[in-house]
C-alpha cells in the first residue's frame, strides 16, 4: 500500500520530506495518467507518456517505502542520503519508456546532490539545516537537469528536457537571492508551468496537435508535489490537464506522421562505464530515442530500433542485460490515434530471436532467461501495453501460471477481458500463436489457441549442472539432457544424438510438423541433420527451424 503523506514541517528538506514528495508525486501522476496519455504525440504517438511515469515513479515509491521500513526496524532514524538513494534507485530498476527514463535520471541527478549532504545531524544526515536547504535543492535540481540532458544522445527543445533545465534556472534563482527550500521548489514549479505552456512553439509535432509536451506535463505534476511537500500548501489548482492547447498553425499540405522504428527495447544492464559509452555509440547508429541512465554499474537502456535482436546484442557485448522489453510500434502508434484494439497477445518467450518472431506476429512479448520467472507487475504491464479490450496470455512454462493468473485477474479489475493459455512451453506458445484469428469471436479464438497448444507435445535439451537423480536414471554433470513434456526421457553425451532420440520418441505417437527452435551457441548443422533425420524416418512430416537467440535453452523441440 503506498505510503500516505504525513504533516511536513515547512522548508524541513529532510528524509521525511523526500518520502512526502513521493507519495504526493505518485499521487498526482495517478490524477493526471489519462490525460497525459491523451496528449502523448511526441517522439511517438503511443498514449502511454502518463501511464510510463506513474509506474516509473510507483516503482521508485515502493523502493523508497522498502527503506524507510528496513530503518525502521532498525535504531537509527532514516538519512536524508538514504532516502533519495533509494528513491533514485527504485526509479532506475523500474523506468518505463523515455519519460519515465528521463524522470529516474532526473532523480539520480537530485540523489547525487543530497545523497552527499551529511546534513545539521552530522554523517548521519538526517536532514539539511534551514539556512542553506534552498541553495542545496535548487543544486540538485541543477544536476537533475545536467544529467538529463547527457543522458539523451541526441536532445530536443519542446520536450522534458526543457522544462527540467527551466525549472532548475528558476530555482538557481531562487536560491541565489537566499530563498528557502520552499522558495526554490516553488520557483522550480512556476518555473516549470512557464516553460511547459511555450512547448508547442518549440517543436513542430506539438503544434500540429495542438498540445504542450506529455513528459513536461508530468514533470511539473512532480515539482508541484515538491512544493507541497515542503511548504504544506496544494497548487492553486491541478497542474495537468490532458486538454488540447490551440495554437495557430499554418496548414501545411505535406505534413504527415513519422512513423520511425518498428520497436521499443528497453532493458537493465550491468557493466561498466567504459563499456556503456561504446554501447551508446553502437545504439546510436542503430535507431533513435536513445536515452541510458544511471551509473554506478548498473544501467537502464531505453532505444527505438528496427532490429531488436541488435540492440540486446548490444547490451550483451558491453555487459549483462536482464528485465529486457521489447514492444512492437505497431498497435502503439494505433493507440496514439485513440484507437484500441479489440484484442492482443501476450506471450512469455525464453529468446530475443523468439521475441522478435512474436514481434511480427503481432503479439507483446516478455523476454526472460530460460528457467526464468517474471514477476505480476511485468506480466500486467505487458497486458496494459498490448491496449486492447480482450488479451490472450501464454505464459510458456507451468511455474508462469500463478504469476499469469495474478496478474490477468489485476487486468481483469481494470476492464480487460483475459485469457490464460496454459502453454508449458515457447513451442506451444508459437502453435497457438500460429492459429490465432483476431477477427473472430473471442472465445472460439481462446479454443482454437488453447487445442493448437495442447496438441502440440514438447521437447528441450538442456546441459546438466551437477550429478542428479532424473526419471530416466542418475546424470552426471555435462551430460546433455533429453525432455519430453518436462520430464527427462534421455540421457546422453551429445547433442545431435540425443536429440535425435528425444525426436523418434516424440514422433513415435504420429506428427505433421516438427518445430526446432535453435539456441545461441548451436550451429545450423545441427539443424540440417535434425531436418535429414526427420524426413528419412518420416515423409509426410514438415520441420521448420527458428533462432531461439540470448537466453533460448539450447534446443527446443515442437511435434504437432
Amino acid at each position: 500500500m503506498p505510503h500516505q503523506p504525513q504533516p511536513q514541517a515547512p522548508d524541513e528538506l529532510d528524509a521525511q520530506a523526500v518520502r512526502t514528495w513521493s507519495s504526493l508525486a505518485l499521487a498526482a501522476l495517478g490524477r493526471a495518467r489519462e490525460d497525459i496519455d491523451a496528449i502523448n504525440v511526441y517522439p511517438v504517438a503511443d498514449a502511454d507518456t502518463g501511464t510510463n511515469l506513474y509506474l516509473t515513479a510507483e516503482s521508485a515509491d515502493r523502493a523508497l517505502d522498502d527503506a524507510f521500513t528496513k530503518v525502521t526496524e532498525g535504531t537509527a532514524p532514516a538519512s536524508l542520503a538514504h532516502a533519495v538513494r533509494a528513491w533514485a534507485h527504485g526509479a532506475l530498476v523500474g523506468a518505463r519508456g523515455n519519460s519515465g527514463t528521463i524522470l529516474a535520471q532526473l532523480l539520480r541527478g537530485v540523489a547525487d546532490v543530497l545523497g552527499d549532504e551529511p546534513g545539521p545531524a552530522g554523517p548521519a544526515g538526517t536532514g539539511a539545516a534551514a539556512a542553506g536547504s534552498g541553495a542545496l535543492l535548487a543544486q540538485a535540481l541543477t544536476r537533475a537537469a545536467e544529467e538529463a540532458y547527457a543522458a539523451v544522445s541526441h536532445p530536443v527543445e519542446g520536450t522534458m528536457l526543457t522544462v527540467a533545465g527551466a525549472a532548475a534556472r528558476a530555482g538557481e534563482a531562487a536560491g541565489a537571492a537566499a530563498g528557502t527550500a520552499a522558495d526554490v521548489a516553488r520557483a522550480a514549479y512556476d518555473g516549470a508551468r512557464a516553460a511547459l505552456a511555450e512547448t508547442p512553439g518549440q517543436l513542430a509535432a506539438l503544434g500540429r496537435a495542438g498540445v504542450v509536451d506529455a513528459g513536461g506535463c508530468g514533470l511539473v505534476a512532480v515539482l508541484g508535489a515538491l512544493w507541497q511537500a515542503l511548504s504544506g500548501q496544494e497548487p492553486a489548482s491541478e497542474p495537468v490537464r490532458g486538454r488540447a492547447v490551440p495554437v495557430p498553425q499554418p496548414a501545411d499540405p505535406c505534413a504527415q506522421e513519422e512513423e520511425g522504428p518498428a520497436y521499443e527495447v528497453i532493458y537493465l544492464l550491468e557493466a561498466s562505464e567504459a563499456a556503456v559509452d561504446e554501447l551508446r555509440e553502437r545504439l546510436d547508429g542503430l535507431g533513435d530515442s536513445l536515452v541510458v541512465v544511471g551509473g554506478d554499474g548498473l544501467w537502464n537502456v531505453h532505444v527505438h530500433v528496427d532490429d531488436p535482436g541488435a540492440a540486446v546484442e548490444a547490451g550483451v557485448v558491453a555487459g549483462r542485460p536482464y528485465r529486457i522489453r521489447i514492444t512492437h510500434f505497431g498497435d502503439e502508434r494505433r493507440r496514439g490515434r485513440g484507437e484500441r484494439a479489440q484484442r492482443a497477445v501476450v506471450a512469455v518467450v525464453p529468446g530475443e530471436g523468439l521475441a522478435g518472431l512474436c514481434g511480427e506476429a503481432g503479439a507483446t512479448a516478455v523476454l526472460v532467461r530460460s528457467g526464468e520467472v517474471p514477476a505480476v507487475p511485468e506480466l500486467l504491464d505487458a497486458i496494459r501495453r498490448a491496449h486492447a479490450r480482450e488479451v490472450v496470455l501464454l505464459p510458456g512454462g507451468a511455474e508462469l501460471r500463478a504469476a499469469a493468473a495474478a496478474a490477468a485477474e489485476q487486468a481483469r479489475a481494470e476492464g480487460v477481458r483475459v485469457a490464460v493459455i496454459p502453454t508449458r512451453s515457447a513451442v506451444q506458445g508459437l502453435a497457438a500463436l500460429a492459429v490465432h484469428d483476431p477477427d473472430g469471436s473471442f472465445d472460439e479464438d481462446v479454443v482454437a489457441m488453447t487445442a493448437a497448444a495442447g496438441a502440440t507435445r514438447y521437447g528441450e535439451l538442456a546441459v546438466a549442472e551437477r550429478q542428479s537423480f532424473t526419471s530416466a536414471g542418475i546424470c552426471q554433470a555435462g551430460d546433455v539432457l533429453g525432455l519430453i513434456d518436462g520430464d527427462v526421457a534421455v540421457i546422453g553425451s551429445d547433442l545431435a544424438e540425443t536429440a535425435e532420440a528425444v525426436l523418434e520418441r516424440m514422433l513415435g505417437s504420429g506428427g505433421e510438423l516438427v518445430t526446432l527452435v535453435l539456441g545461441p551457441e548451436v550451429a545450423d548443422a545441427l539443424a540440417e541433420r535434425l531436418e535429414a533425420y526427420v524426413q528419412h524416418g518420416h515423409l509426410a512430416v514438415d520441420t521448420v527451424t527458428y533462432r531461439g537467440g540470448r537466453y533460448s535453452a539450447p534446443l527446443l523441440i515442437g511435434v504437432e
